[in-house]
């Protein structure tokens, strides 16, 4: 079996890279976000990406840093409130934006990952969602149809992996990198703690290895987007 595991993030990402190409992106805010990869990929100098993730990060950290350089053209996302940069570049018209149902974006990359090229949904209809895509009645109702999305690239984060590449997400962490890594041509995973097959417990494996292709074991910053506490009493 071909080793999967690599040093660095550069290093799993070397010969996989290009200009223009579309990248399916994990994590929710700044939570489990591949944030080597980001950083790899920043110092590549990729340009004109094409990046489908449900935000864009903040300012300074997670995908903002790649708005930081312009290296994104387009993003298709579901929440972008926290990211001045990502405002004004879209604003100005610098940067093209395609807004996704957060459940819609979800089940874009499921089906992608899948092999399923299209579903309806309700999720949209009559709104600026639905604009120039396929309207269908089923049982009365109205659906849209939305594409699955097949990317060049994926690149997630998991908390374990073995060394075959099947993951384990922890907790909220969960949410977007699962379906991203499967709708990837290749995937990029970044974990935590990388162990030898069997030692993880089989029943609660997340992602099979199938779907990963590169492995790499870093430091991770887990930065907090919204940090609230309460006023001592």
């Amino acid at each position: 079996m071909k080793n999967k595991v690599f040093d660095t993030a550069a290093a799993a990402l070397d010969g996989v890279l290009f200009d223009g190409m579309t990248i399916a992106a994990g994590g929710f805010g700044l939570c489990g976000i591949p944030e080597l990869s980001i950083a790899a990929i920043r110092e590549a100098g990729t340009k004109d990406l094409t990046v489908f993730s449900n935000n864009a990060g903040v300012d300074e950290f997670g995908l903002g840093l790649l708005l930081q350089t312009r290296q994104i053209k387009k993003m298709a996302s579901s929440y972008v409130g926290e990211n001045a940069e990502f405002m004004r570049q879209y604003l100005s018209g610098e940067l093209e934006l395609e807004f996704n149902p957060q459940g819609t974006l979800a089940e874009r990359m499921r089906a992608g990952g899948a092999g399923i090229p299209g579903f309806y949904t309700k999720t949209g209809v009559g709104t600026v969602i639905a604009e120039g895509k396929e309207h269908k009645d089923f049982d009365g109702d109205t659906y849209i149809l939305e594409r699955g999305i097949v990317a060049d690239l994926a690149i997630v984060k998991a908390w374990k992996a073995d060394t075959t590449g099947n993951a384990v997400f922890r907790k909220t962490a969960r949410n977007f990198n699962q379906p991203a890594a499967t709708c990837g041509k290749i995937c990029v995973m970044e974990v935590e703690e990388i162990v030898e097959p069997g030692e993880l417990d089989s029943d609660a494996i997340h992602l099979p290895g199938i779907y990963v292709h590169r492995l790499v074991q870093g430091d991770h910053e887990k930065r907090i987007e919204q940090r609230t506490v309460r006023e001592r009493a």
